[in-house]
């Protein structure tokens, strides 16, 4: 649609606009064509009001014959001959005025002198027409620049939900290979723990689909798919870890990216306590403190114990991935080391429902 003729406060404004150059033109004719003052007046206000709205159809032609596909030339002959047409029609309906107001005795004679006027019309209306082609098509740039914009930003966010997908889909199949050792271990050792860790397992792997397309989940609602993840655990580990959690009530409301903390303390189990010949401990914090979401996963670990194929695990990489995908510099991702303590802290937005807090 004509973007001056989409809304009425612009069409006003358009059209305020063209007070000044009537008066231009009142001035013009006056002082060069012999007209009074109160002539004019008189002539030039209705002319510029139809002008105006004979200038709007200028958009259609620009529209038609955009500035990046044809050459100056062709954009010069096209606009000019336009210009030409609408300024021969603006100076026949000035001559019809003219024979109005001289039909009505308002101003006897004025068809007379109004040709002196002529060439004055005749090079103003060319130059408004065409002042007039020159602002659509800078209208025009300006919106297929948005538009562009428009698709990068849907590109943009097209790829990164794809990333996180992506990302996402890395999470359970790391955690159930590593479980799937431990059963097939298990099976020749002890049955029926084997059969009751792929119990454990098929409920743990039920949870998670069941959160489907979710982009963010509370607190809360990842704490338990938590507890889940150490039902299976407790299988393999037995009493040789210690789970310590300490979470401010108004975190669990908070939401965070789906499995985002079960790699981590996946990742303390199998670098940290697996080595470990008498076990360890695993110590979740959570709270939330100047607007963001401040998470520290800590365990126990060996210092001296051989450094694995994979620095720092999988699953610290594939968080570390989703929390600049989703949420760019406004997170932070920490991993730290203190003697025999492995600490991962990350810090997030405090949103709840996708509203910050």
């Amino acid at each position: 649609m004509h973007p001056i003729l989409s809304r009425l406060s612009r069409l006003a404004l358009y059209l305020l606009a063209w007070i000044p150059l009537a008066a231009l033109l009142a001035y013009l004719m006056a002082a060069t064509g012999g007209l009074s003052r109160r002539e004019a007046i008189s002539m030039s206000l209705p002319l510029c009001l139809l002008y105006a709205f004979v200038c709007l159809s200028a958009w259609y032609s620009c529209r038609a014959i955009p500035s990046s596909r044809a050459t100056i030339g062709k954009l010069l002959e096209v606009h000019v001959a336009a210009a030409l047409v609408a300024s021969g029609l603006w100076i026949l309906c000035a001559e019809l005025l003219a024979y109005v107001f001289t039909g009505m005795s308002l101003y006897p004679g004025l068809t007379g002198r109004l040709s002196r006027t002529i060439p004055i019309l005749l090079g103003t209306g060319v130059i408004l027409y065409l002042f007039s082609v020159s602002f659509y098509y800078v209208l025009l740039a300006v919106e297929a620049s948005q538009e562009a914009e428009a698709r990068a930003m849907e590109a943009r966010v097209f790829a990164r939900d794809a990333e996180l997908r992506a990302l996402k889909a890395q999470v359970n199949p790391h955690f159930l290979f590593n479980s799937l050792n431990s059963i097939s271990a298990l099976t020749t050792s002890d049955a029926a723990k084997a059969r009751e860790m792929c119990v454990l397992l098929g409920d743990f792997l039920r949870r998670t689909l069941g959160l489907g397309e979710k982009s963010t989940i509370p607190l809360e609602e990842e704490m338990s798919l938590i507890h889940a993840f150490l039902a299976v655990e407790k299988i393999r580990f037995g009493a040789r870890f210690r789970m310590e959690e300490n979470i401010a009530k108004e975190a669990l409301a908070m939401d965070v990216p789906p499995l985002l903390l079960q790699p981590l303390v996946e990742n303390a189990f199998t670098n940290g306590i697996a080595n470990l010949v008498e076990g360890g401990w695993v110590r979740l914090d959570a709270r939330c403190q100047n607007g963001a979401l401040s998470i520290i996963v800590e365990n126990s670990f060996d210092p001296e114990a051989p450094p694995r194929r994979q620095k720092n695990g999988m699953g610290l990489l594939n968080v570390r991935q989703r929390l600049e995908a989703r949420y760019g510099d406004r997170a932070s991702f920490n991993v730290r080391t203190e003697g025999d303590r492995f600490s991962v802290s990350l810090t997030l937005p405090a949103e709840r429902e996708g509203r910050a807090t």
